[in-house]
């Protein structure tokens, strides 16, 4: 029995299911909010999906204003317009609608707003210095699980690497998890951001900060994500796989808040920060060989991730299950398309001593790893990432080339 003192945080209202969405007026209400500010991505805003988002607050009798103008990615210096736009509005209450980062512009700009302080200054573990406006969250990708997570994170364009922000003032007031509104979520991105949602989930699992609170939420995202995705990502028309995901993503998202990531994201903000890799494939690019580096520090737990993830491990011993399961996130990799090698995506070798150096300074995130990490170890990993079996040596410049995506079964 674990005796430690241990805190779980999440937000107070979870709403989860198809047509969830129908009860964000109300939800909104009970806040006492009377004007609301949409925070989303110019991808969303030109798809039209924001009006699914505005009419039940407006049929609710709440003003209601946009801001579409959220950027993959953002970088420290984009969140600037967002608070002024906010600030000029007067708006009583936020709602970040999109994927992460929209979810992430959301929740930092809530207690920017009216602000003295530098977000830099924020930059870290519990330096928030107050509750900002109400965040309401709503996620169209199952992936990052921000919506139920006190952390947001940033590129810092001066060091060239992410940083995270984590403070409890960030947590959404309310999170909106409704499965359909990731119906038209593309292949591509479906399969970058659910690999994202199982790396959480392995990686609160495997945390040496995990809890008896986090373990059945992170062994059951895995299980969710690891049955729905390929489904997900070739048939996206699919509800019964996108529920599934959404919830693994939801549970994910839970699990690495309280419990933490570990090496997987710490290795993977260098290179998402230097070469502008989307977030879900840098960390699959990381996870294997990590994993590989992992795994003798806690075989049981390796072994327990292959079977929720569908592996048939009978008569194997507690070591070659644990194989199994990092063979299992290989195969799931080359099925779902995602690329595996920095070289992949046109990351030099050239650039690993500047990543390792990059990787060192995640110290918030480096501590929660079940094996401690030396520079020599993490260059090893970035080698052992580098370059395709069989492919030539990359001498490219370091741009990153675009990743491949996965061909969607047409929808029925």
């Amino acid at each position: 029995m674990d005796t430690k003192i241990r805190i779980h945080r999440s937000p107070k209202t979870l709403i989860t299911g198809v047509d969830a969405i129908s009860q964000l007026g109300a939800e909104v209400s009970g806040l006492r909010a009377k004007k609301a500010l949409i925070m989303t991505d110019p991808g969303v805003a030109e798809s039209g999906m924001v009006e699914t988002v505005e009419r039940p607050l407006i049929d609710s009798g709440i003003e209601v204003g946009v801001y579409s103008k959220c950027v993959p990615e953002p970088p420290l210096s984009s969140l600037t317009e967002g608070v002024k736009f906010c600030e000029q509005g007067k708006y009583d209450c936020i709602v970040g609608f999109g994927g992460g980062s929209a979810i992430d512009v959301a929740k930092i700009t809530s207690v920017l707003v009216g602000a003295t302080e530098d977000v830099e200054s924020m930059v870290g573990v519990g330096k928030v210095p107050h509750k900002g406006l109400p965040v309401i969250a709503v996620p169209t990708t199952a992936g990052t699980g921000s919506e139920v997570t006190a952390v947001a994170i940033f590129a810092n364009e001066r060091l060239n690497v992410k940083q995270g922000i984590s403070s409890p003032f960030l947590i959404p007031n309310i999170a909106v998890v409704d499965p359909m509104l990731t119906i038209t979520c593309p292949a591509h991105v479906t399969a970058a951001s659910g690999m994202d949602a199982l790396i959480h989930n392995i990686e609160a699992y495997t945390s040496v900060n995990a809890t008896m609170h986090t373990d059945p939420l992170a062994r059951e995202g895995i299980e969710l994500i690891s049955k729905s995705i390929r489904t997900a990502v070739f048939d996206g028309s699919n509800v019964e796989a996108r529920a599934a995901m959404a919830i693994g993503a939801l549970m994910g998202g839970i699990s690495f808040g309280n419990a933490g990531v570990t090496a997987v994201h710490a290795l993977s903000y260098p290179i998402g920060g230097t070469f502008h890799v989307p977030h879900g494939i840098a960390n699959t690019l990381m996870l294997p060989w990590v994993m590989e580096f992992n795994m003798l520090a806690c075989l049981e737990y390796f072994s327990e991730i292959a079977v929720a993830m569908g592996e048939n491990v009978q008569g194997l011993s507690v070591r070659d299950a644990a194989v199994r399961a990092v063979e299992a996130m290989r195969q799931l990799a080359v099925d779902i398309q995602v690329p595996q090698y920095l070289s992949d995506v046109g990351i030099p070798e050239s650039a690993i001593d500047d990543l390792a150096d990059g990787a060192m300074t995640q110290t918030r995130l480096l501590v929660n790893n079940p094996r401690r990490l030396t520079r020599d170890d993490i260059v090893q990993i970035y080698r052992n990432a580098a370059v395709r079996p069989g492919a030539a040596a990359n001498g490219s410049n370091g741009k990153a080339k675009t990743a491949a995506k996965p061909k969607a079964k047409a929808a029925k």
